[in-house]
């Protein structure tokens, strides 16, 4: 197995035991994050009927014309979905942070969902 297939690999199971202990619903959904190499997605998931309720990612029009950082742009896509939070209103949410470790662009997303509004 090479280190990337290891690396993914031990990502994945940390995904699952995350996802077993948190569940999203209407009214507080799951903020679930996903980091690539250039870019990070958000979405706000209702686990109980399986949709997304909000999204936002680096990609959009408004924030690709941002300069700065991985980490201020992260910070920026997490004031955004928080805005999209507060427009269908939700003020509670839980964090999934999808099996990444707790720092850099995953805690400044956090860190702008929070600036935002949102409360987890």
């Amino acid at each position: 197995m090479s280190k990337l297939a290891k690396k993914a690999a031990r990502r994945q199971k940390l995904r699952w035991g995350i996802r077993k202990s948190i569940n999203g619903v209407a009214e507080r959904p799951r903020l679930s994050v996903f980091r690539s190499n250039k870019e990070i997605y958000a979405q706000l998931i209702d686990d109980a009927t399986g949709e997304t309720l909000a999204a936002a990612n680096s990609r959009q029009k408004d924030l690709q014309a941002q300069t700065g950082t991985k980490s201020d742009i992260a910070a920026l896509v997490g004031k955004t979905i928080a805005q999209k939070a507060k427009d269908l209103g939700i003020e509670t949410c839980v964090f999934d942070r999808g099996g990444y470790l707790y720092h850099g662009r995953v805690k400044s997303l956090a860190d702008g969902a929070r600036e935002g509004g949102l409360k987890f």
